[in-house]
């Protein structure tokens, strides 16, 4: 393809058209993610499932700080000079490649402290190590399909991933294999497929428009490496905590109770995680929008209260859709001992607990996007921090006092930090990025939201037809709808 053939007007981000396929994306994605923990659990024993799930947490948490942030500002900058975003991803390559250096270093040297039989379980390290690089190196390309209006792309090279992963999965559980390194091979594979499968189609569709040779550039910020490193640094520290927003109360379940306490306490999430691939979604269709317009506070303010509506108008699927599949599925497709208490819990009352925090997590989508978009990253960056810090602390404490009580009140009580921790990210972002008008104005829809959302979900954990009044919650169906109908000329679809 030459420069001749590269369309006038290529296609440009658009929420309603982008989440779509993204959040329909990543649905099918999780589902399939699903069943290959059904796979593992049913192949692999409880403790070498839960060796799994640490270990590759833990490396997933340690070097998610190498990703740097660029990813995040050339989603920002992206939509202002498409022509720029392919060479800068091999930009942001060189910068991450010189980064993860020391990381590299740091867990050869302490792998040993940590792990008694490192030796043993080498190649299972390696493997979970390369993993979680390899998911790092792809996000690169998958923003810049994003930002050049492809998310369709996007959403493909994410379901090439889950794909060849699961079918990996389905032929070692059909030979009979109970080695965890095997199935870590095979999450190793399909994490390759996806990076190869963005890179190609990032080349694609925007290597064209890099040769057209025309003027302009993402910004001052892109202007010299150092600056874009110093205003990218908010975003990277964020994202070296970020991952224990999801992920602390398993940690201190696992240092508290055991590796089966925490294999119980995923398998719960697993669900909960599934319905959290829709805010993730929005927030990425939202960013670039945002970034475009944070400079006109009327559109930016008009973004923000139409994915407002889009998320109100989700609380009552994600309710009843998700309490439904987890009460009848996930019986059937996880091992009995998940699911009768034999574990000190049932991973079905854990995710009805978890719920209020999907529903809290999704109505803070827009000021949590809003502060990774606006002028003061830094702001982003203390908000990440408090609610780890608030995560880690209420949590540690709730879980630790709890867990002398039994093993089951343990395991409820890292479900109710986990919302808590959920209640104070909303309350918290709405403060740094809202304000007191976001809250004001829409009063009444704030108050039925929350309020429904709470009752519903204690009625579904108790088992009381309380949690009928949730379907209230679908008095807010017809503005979602309108707000994903809503386009402005400039970002038609094509």
């Amino acid at each position: 393809m030459d420069a001749d053939s590269v369309p006038a007007n290529p296609r440009k981000p658009q929420m309603g058209r982008d989440s779509a396929w993204l959040g329909g994306s990543d649905l099918l994605a999780v589902f399939l993610a699903l069943f290959g923990q059904v796979l593992l659990t049913r192949a692999l024993s409880t403790e070498n499932f839960g060796l799994f799930i640490i270990v590759f947490d833990a490396f997933a948490t340690l070097f998610l700080i190498v990703d740097l942030g660029l990813p995040t500002l050339l989603a920002r900058d992206g939509a202002k000079a498409l022509h720029r975003v392919w060479p800068s991803i091999f930009r942001i390559y060189r910068l991450q490649a010189l980064a993860l250096l020391p990381f590299l270093l740091f867990a050869a040297v302490f792998t040993p402290f940590v792990d008694e039989a490192w030796r043993e379980n080498a190649p299972l390290l390696m493997l979970c190590a390369g993993i979680a690089l390899l998911h790092i190196a792809s996000y690169a390309p998958r923003t810049a399909l994003r930002v050049g209006g492809e998310a369709r792309l996007e959403a493909l090279t994410k379901l090439a991933e889950r794909s060849v992963t699961v079918v990996g999965y389905a032929v070692l559980y059909w030979m009979g294999s109970h080695s965890v390194t095997m199935f870590a091979l095979a999450f190793f594979i399909g994490a390759l497929v996806g990076l190869a499968a963005s890179l190609w189609w990032s080349k694609s569709v925007l290597q064209p428009l890099a040769l057209q040779g025309v003027e302009g550039t993402l910004g001052e910020v892109w202007a010299s490496n150092s600056s874009l490193l110093l205003h990218a640094l908010p975003f990277a520290i964020t994202l070296g905590v970020l991952p224990y927003v999801v992920r602390i109360e398993k940690f201190i379940l696992g240092a508290t109770l055991g590796l089966d306490t925490a294999a119980l306490f995923h398998v719960a999430q697993l669900a909960w995680l599934a319905g959290l691939v829709i805010p993730q979604a929005m927030r990425a269709a939202l960013l670039p929008l945002l970034g475009e317009r944070r400079d006109d506070p009327i559109e930016f303010n008009k973004q923000m209260n139409r994915s407002l509506d889009l998320c109100f108008s989700l609380l009552p699927y994600g309710l009843y859709g998700g309490a439904a599949i987890v009460w009848f599925a996930l019986p059937v497709a996880f091992p009995l001992e998940y699911t009768d208490g034999s574990l000190g819990g049932s991973a079905v009352q854990l995710f009805m607990v978890l719920l209020f925090g999907w529903c809290c997590t999704v109505l803070a989508t827009p000021t949590y996007t809003a502060l990774q978009a606006g002028p003061k990253p830094w702001h982003f960056t203390g908000f990440i921090a408090g609610v780890v810090l608030f995560a880690g602390v209420f949590g540690g404490w709730l879980i630790g006092w709890q867990s002398d009580a039994s093993i089951g009140n343990g395991l409820l009580a890292a479900a109710v930090a986990s919302s808590v921790t959920a209640g104070f990210m909303l309350c918290t972002s709405i403060g740094l990025a809202g304000g007191p008008s976001y809250l004001q104005h829409r009063w009444k829809d704030w108050l039925f939201g929350l309020s429904l959302s709470l009752l519903t979900c204690y009625g579904l954990v108790v088992g009381s037809l309380v949690a009928l009044v949730g379907i209230g919650l679908f008095a807010f169906t017809p503005r979602g709808l309108e707000a994903v109908r809503s386009t402005e000329p400039s970002h038609a679809l094509e």
